[in-house]
């Protein structure tokens, strides 16, 4: 059973990265303590990550409100039992439905198994995760670390850490996927918390709790 990190590892991460790292004193001093929100794993956390991308929070959550309703209990079995149209008259798209049949057949014909998905490490759960149609690699990497607690995944295609990692390094042009990974891997074996950091820095400069030029 995936369990959160604690606070002091949290703390532990964050000072371990400002050390490995000058660069990410000021964003460590920026942010606040924060806990770890794990969220819901297995096959429905998987399910509803994709049920969810794309929408604003409300429509996701009325979305997947509608979509517990309708099933009942969110298993690869009571997904497979609805047809992609009956999925969508809960308010998912198309292809959202679809994919929720390729994440079910998939635990269901033991190409991936979500109750043991803890037991791989995170190269080998990524490469579990995006064999599945429709499951990206943004996707798998977000899904492990919220939804497993895992702390040294980072998702270097997300585009408002390649944003926040632009301000960090003083540079001109936002890193590609490629050298966002790169750069993020001397933050390793807390690459999970500096993408926590990064984020929450990011939204405080977007909310203007922190001006643009302190950021960069």
């Amino acid at each position: 059973m995936p369990t959160a990190p604690t606070a002091d590892h949290i703390l532990t991460a964050r000072q371990a990265l400002a050390a490995a790292d000058p660069v990410l004193v000021r964003v460590v001093e920026a942010v606040p303590p924060f806990e770890w929100r794990l969220r819901t794993g297995g096959f429905e956390g998987l399910f509803r990550m994709i049920v969810e991308q794309q929408v604003s929070v409300a429509a996701a959550a009325s979305i997947w409100r509608r979509v517990g309703e309708g099933l009942g209990e969110i298993t690869p079995g009571t997904v497979l039992a609805h047809s992609p149209e009956q999925l969508r008259a809960f308010g998912l798209s198309g292809q959202k439905a679809r994919y929720g049949h390729e994440i079910a057949r998939a635990h269901v014909e033991g190409r991936i198994d979500f109750d043991h998905l803890e037991q791989l490490d995170d190269a080998e759960a990524i490469a579990a995760l995006t064999a599945i149609k429709g499951v990206g690699l943004w996707t798998a990497e977000t899904f492990l670390m919220f939804c497993e607690g895992r702390t040294d995944v980072f998702p270097g295609g997300d585009v408002a850490l390649q944003e926040a990692m632009r301000w960090a390094d003083g540079i001109e042009i936002r890193p590609t996927q490629k050298q966002a990974y790169a750069r993020a891997v001397v933050w390793r074996p807390h690459r999970s918390v500096a993408a926590h950091l990064l984020w929450s820095w990011y939204g405080a400069v977007k909310r203007g709790e922190i001006s643009l030029e302190d950021a960069r």
